[in-house]
Order: structure tokens, then sequence, then C-alpha cells
């Protein structure tokens, strides 16, 4: 995965999500989301958060040390996701989402987060190492492909509150899978199962159910779950 199919994943994701928050009407951000307690602009708000986090990240010299955290480990049980670290992240969704007065003022925030955040990143090298809010020293391009599954993950939760199908673009689908399964275990999850690429990530991330078959299938092939909020 390169660092430019990587960026070209955000960059499309991000932007098909925010046509989709462009075409939303103010009855559509007030219904209820898949991640409880938050309505669809309160997730929205949350995805945007992700997005609107990038510049002061980048505004920071480059920290000090030598280790790198990839992608995956980002995804760690730890304080992250503690019920301290949950509840304040789902308050500041909250409270970003009220303050904004209605559907056309949800959009231009989220275009303006996104429009700033793309801006950025493409004059950023490859080798830029940036550190999260939670203390990790990454490469930008794995952190990228941390933000890439949370635009694609929570696309598929915005579709299901929408009643709509899947909008996931090809890009960040194949971000996405890299991410959570290796390429041959994919390739025998979809072979056995029948499962298109956007169910095999929708399956993998909690979206979908799985049923006890599916369940031992995925536990052969060694997949380990991320810890995902």
């Amino acid at each position: 995965m390169t660092p430019e199919m990587i960026l070209e994943a955000f960059g499309a994701e991000s932007q098909r999500l925010l046509e989709v928050a462009a075409g939303a009407d103010d009855a559509a951000f007030a219904r209820p989301s898949p991640c409880a307690p938050w309505t669809v602009a309160e997730l929205v708000y949350h995805v945007r958060m992700t997005m609107g986090r990038l510049p002061g990240m980048l505004a920071e010299p480059e920290p000090a040390g030598s280790g790198l955290v990839p992608a995956a480990a980002y995804y760690r049980a730890d304080q992250r996701f503690s019920a301290t670290t949950n509840a304040d992240r789902i308050r500041s969704a909250q409270l970003g989402a009220a303050a904004l007065p209605g559907a056309a003022a949800r959009a231009r925030d989220f275009a303006q987060a996104r429009q700033q955040a793309w801006a950025l990143l493409q004059a950023e090298p490859p080798t830029r190492v940036v550190q999260t809010r939670h203390g990790d020293r990454m490469l930008l391009t794995e952190f990228l492909r941390t933000r890439t599954l949370e635009l694609a993950v929570h696309g598929l939760d915005l579709a299901a509150a929408l009643e709509r199908q899947p909008w996931m673009t090809t890009p960040a689908a194949n971000v996405t899978q890299d991410l959570i399964v290796s390429s041959a275990a994919a390739t025998t999850l979809r072979a056995e199962t029948g499962w298109d690429q956007v169910t095999l990530i929708a399956k993998l991330t909690g979206r979908r159910p799985v049923t006890t078959a599916e369940t031992q299938l995925i536990q052969h092939t060694g997949i380990r779950w991320l810890a995902l909020s």
C-alpha cells in the first residue's frame, strides 16, 4: 500500500462523505445512528473531528524519538478506549454538533475541515512523522490509514442510519481491508463466504453480525480484531 494510494483513499472517501453531508437535511441529521448515543449529526461531527485534528498535528515539529507505531497498533486496547476517554469522545461530538445551527452549517463545517486537511496533506512528504493525541509517534501515511478506516466504517454506520446502500469508495475499501486483514485471509474469507469487499469490512469491524460458522472461519484464519470504540 503506497503513500499515494493511501492519500488517494483518504481524499476519495472524505469527498464522498462530504457529498452525503451536503445532501442531508435537518431530519436526516436528527436520526439516531448505530453508534449510540450519537445522532447522525453527532457522528458526522465525530468524523469531522478526526480530520480536524490534522492541521494541528502538522503544525507541530516532528516528535523526537526513534520508534514508530504502525496503523494496526494504533487500534490497541489501552487508555484510548477507556470509559473516561470514550465518554469524552462522545461528549465532544455532541457539543460540536450542538454548536452548528442546521444542516447547511453542518455541511459547511465538514467541508471546511476536509478542505483544510486535504490542502495540507498534499504538501507533506511521505516520510513525515506526527504525534497523535494518544502519544503515538507515527508516519503520517500510517496515521492516514487510520483516518481512512474511520471515514470508511463510519460511512457504513451513516449509510445504515440514513437507510442507504453503502457508498464506500474502492480506494478506501482497499486501504481499510489491508489494515484489518491480510490479503491471504481476505481471499480465503471471501471465497468461503461469498462476501464482497464491503461486507468483509462490515463483518470484521462489527458493523454486521457474524454467524457461529463465520466466527469459526474468522478464527481459523488467525485474524486479530482491532480495538474499535
